[in-house]
């Protein structure tokens, strides 16, 4: 019987022996049976390192070397399948802890940087602007659905940074106003000029969905899409 004494065992015949494809082909039934994918995954890492050791060169056989660096890829190869494994369960996970944030979330109500409101002007409205400097005045106005002014709120001095105004739901007669949605206005004048301060105003969670990139997205009365990050707080 002739022994073949080249050094070392050709690559393809060791895949060809093994069934396994190199991506360029598909895998044999068996094996992608085991991977689910036309890559090589970690059985088929396996299956290819024993085929390698059964058609190695009896004279010639492979180093100790090569063989603990094969398997040193194999384990690395393995740890990485686990960390996927393990990072999908956490992306679930979080996928459910977020859709039982969303469900507690409808009703409540959330301030949000807009100059519309849904009003019921049975109850005293409460909500804020944003100072960005030291005023000497400042000034809310409110329009209804048509864009008639109701009622102007003249407020005095401000410090740089949040103030509240309260509004009773009645117009400059002072007599109620029905419910419905309202625009608010903060202005103030600085050197002559008049300048626009953004609102937080309160809005009621209406239901809540999920963006294409998995972000929550809450749908408000009066307002409609906000993003959760631009939430600026969450009340009752």
């Amino acid at each position: 019987m002739a022994i073949d004494t080249s050094n070392g065992v050709n690559l393809n015949d060791v895949i060809s022996a093994s069934g396994v494809s190199t991506g360029t082909k598909k895998t044999t039934t068996d094996t992608a049976s085991k991977t689910g994918t036309d890559s090589l995954g970690k059985d088929a890492f396996l299956q290819l390192l024993v085929t390698q050791m059964q058609h190695q060169n009896p004279l010639d056989p492979q180093e100790n070397g090569e063989f603990v660096a094969q398997l040193a890829q194999f384990s690395s190869l393995e740890g990485i399948t686990s960390l996927n494994e393990s990072v999908n369960t956490i992306t679930n996970s979080l996928g459910s802890s977020q859709a039982l944030q969303a469900s507690s979330l409808v009703g409540r109500s959330v301030i949000v940087q807009n100059d519309k409101a849904v009003v019921d002007t049975a109850e005293s409205f409460n909500a804020q602007f944003v100072v960005p400097q030291a005023i000497s005045e400042a000034k809310i106005t409110i329009k209804d659905k048509d864009g008639n002014t109701v009622k102007t709120i003249e407020l005095g001095e401000q410090k740089a940074g949040y103030a509240d105004f309260i509004w009773d739901g009645t117009n400059d007669k002072g007599e109620k106003v029905d419910p419905g949605t309202y625009t608010f206005t903060a202005s103030t004048t600085v050197e002559g000029q008049s300048v626009q301060m953004n609102t937080l105003l309160p809005a009621k969670v209406t239901s809540v969905s999920f963006s294409a990139n998995g972000e929550m997205v809450l749908n408000l009365a009066g307002v409609g899409k906000v993003s959760l990050s631009d939430v600026q707080t969450i009340g009752i």
